[in-house]
Order: structure tokens, then C-alpha cells, then sequence
């Protein structure tokens, strides 16, 4: 596999994040006949249901969040029997789910081998390509899963993060579509649509598409918050702080949020509400390591602390 794969940098966007919802784990057909027992085919056999003990071993320590041991169990069921894909497959995911994108994409272009139909084993190959960003392979990947399987929701998910990426946002449109389509109960795609749309100025579509998302799944704090960004630009300033306070409800340690907010109050002249806010956006940009946008949230709430001690009293 590294014959096929440039060596590529670690630091994926974040734009690029598989669908989730469509990564499926894969549990190994555990039923066979056979019409004679010889004793190798005997001992074949033995080894593919230990490998298959190993595999359902590992799917269930990756449920409880023991991702290494999962990957051990994984690499144990794939000594035993080098030609089960969902182990290869699954292999991919968890490497994937630790950020180790070289490895992942080394297990997934296993299982391709191993299996050349496995069309969700050519999508993530692709997506972690992608977000290695490798575009070219990606792409052929990508194509590849779709042949395979046309309906397929995450290859085409994954082919309108590669399209965005290139900047072609009216094809990543169509391919998110496409995914809305085939995997209507991930809001991904309809978020994805709504950052295209709001980088084309289109901001009516893109707060559709946004809430679409939030239709979807009503703890989405990143489309909340871009709903609010929307409806602050329309100065529509009690609305953007109702969209804020959702996405900050959505998810407490999302700075963002408290950033639109404090933004919000100062436009409503809420003063001593936006220094709350705005000194909690600060606090959680520097705890993530922000150190610009925390300064960003210094400045503001030192003009909102300018404006209250101009206050009448």
C-alpha cells in the first residue's frame, strides 16, 4: 500500500470527516457448510470461527471505547485468516477513529484487496486519502465505490468534501445531494450544502440547508451557530441570539456559540450579558488552545465593558 500512497500530512481538515452514520462495522459470515471434512478443511475452518471470535471481540471493545485493544483483536483475527475483509475493514476504523490516517488507509486498501466489490472499504479508503489530502487518489477511490454501489451515501458524502476542496462548490452540491438521498438521516450533508451556499453568498439557501440539519438532528451546534451568523448579518439580532443559545445548549464547550451571543447582546445594547458570555468564550478558546480568538473575545469584552461604564446611571 505505500507504493500507492503519497506520503501526506497529518493535519486533516476538518471539513473532511467521514458520514458517521454510514461507516458501518462488518461482522463475518459465521455460517458454513461443507459437503466433506478432510482434516485441513477441518482446520481451516477452525481457524476462519476463531477468526471470526477475534473480530466480534473487537466490534465489541470499540462499543465500549477500547479502541487499541479493539485494533489487537482486530490484527489477531487477520493473523488467523488473512482473507476476512470486515477485519481489514473494521482494522481501518478504528485506526481512523484514533486520527492515524496512514494505517487506516493501509487496512482499508487491504480489504479492497481482499474483497474487490467492498464498496465501503473503497469509500473510507477514499475519505482518508482525502483528509490526508491526497486528492487525486481519493478521487479514484471514491469513483471506484460508486461504481460498485451507486446508492452508496458515504462515497458520495465523501466525493462532495473532495469537491469543496477543490473549490467546486456547485459539484459538491449535487454530490451532497446525492447523499441526502441515499443517507436522509445523517444531517452532514445538509450542513455541508449550507457552508457551500454561505460561501457563495446564497445566504437564504445556506440557512435552509442549515436548518435541514438541525431538522435532522437538533443538537448540531455548528449549524445552530451558522443559522445565527445568518440571521446577525439580516440584523436580526434577538433571533441570532436564540439560534446561539441552541448551539451553546447543543454543546456546552462550544466558544463559538458564546462568541455569536456576546455579539448579539452588544448589538442589543445588553451590556453586562455580553461581558458574561464573551469572558465564557475566552476562557474555552484558551482551555482549546485558541489563542487568537480568545484574544479576539479579550477585546470585545473590553469594549463592552467600555460602553456599560458610559451607561447613565
Amino acid at each position: 500500500m505505500n507504493k500507492l500512497l503519497y506520503k501526506y500530512r497529518l493535519s486533516a481538515l476538518l471539513s473532511a470527516m467521514l458520514l458517521s452514520a454510514n461507516i458501518q462495522t462488518v461482522r463475518a459470515n459465521q455460517a458454513f457448510s461443507y459437503s466433506f471434512d478432510p482434516v485441513p478443511q477441518k482446520l481451516a475452518q477452525y481457524a476462519r470461527n476463531t477468526a471470526t471470535v477475534y473480530l466480534n471481540q473487537g466490534l465489541q471493545l470499540v462499543q465500549t471505547g477500547r479502541v487499541e485493544d479493539a485494533i489487537v483483536a482486530f490484527n489477531q483475527a487477520i493473523q488467523l485468516e488473512p482473507s476476512l475483509a470486515p477485519a481489514h475493514y473494521n482494522l481501518g476504523l478504528a485506526f481512523r477513529q484514533l486520527g492515524q490516517l496512514q494505517p487506516a488507509a493501509d487496512a482499508f486498501y487491504q480489504a479492497t484487496q481482499v474483497d474487490p466489490k467492498f464498496a465501503l472499504a473503497y469509500a473510507n479508503l477514499g475519505g482518508a486519502l482525502l483528509e490526508g489530502n491526497n486528492i487525486i487518489q481519493a478521487e479514484n477511490y471514491l469513483q471506484r465505490a460508486l461504481e460498485i454501489d451507486a446508492k452508496l451515501g458515504v462515497a458520495h458524502y465523501n466525493l462532495g468534501l473532495l469537491y469543496q476542496q477543490k473549490e467546486d462548490c456547485n459539484q459538491a452540491v449535487k454530490s451532497f445531494k446525492k447523499a441526502i438521498k441515499y443517507s436522509n438521516k445523517a444531517p452532514e450533508p445538509a450542513y455541508q450544502i449550507g457552508l457551500c451556499y454561505l460561501r457563495q453568498r446564497q445566504l437564504k439557501k445556506a440557512k435552509n440547508a442549515f436548518q435541514e440539519a438541525v431538522q435532522i438532528n437538533p443538537r448540531y451546534p455548528e449549524a445552530h451557530y451558522n443559522i445565527g451568523s445568518i440571521l446577525y448579518s439580516q440584523g436580526k439580532h434577538k433571533q441570532a441570539l436564540e439560534a446561539f443559545r441552541k448551539s451553546a445548549d447543543a454543546n456546552p464547550n462550544y466558544p463559538s456559540a458564546y462568541y455569536g451571543a456576546g455579539l448579539a447582546f452588544m448589538q442589543l445594547k445588553q451590556y453586562p450579558d455580553a461581558i458574561g458570555v464573551l469572558q465564557y468564550a475566552r476562557d474555552l478558546f484558551l482551555a482549546q488552545n485558541n489563542s487568537q480568538w480568545a484574544i479576539n473575545a479579550e477585546q470585545l469584552m473590553q469594549q463592552a465593558q467600555n460602553f456599560t461604564y458610559q451607561i447613565p446611571r
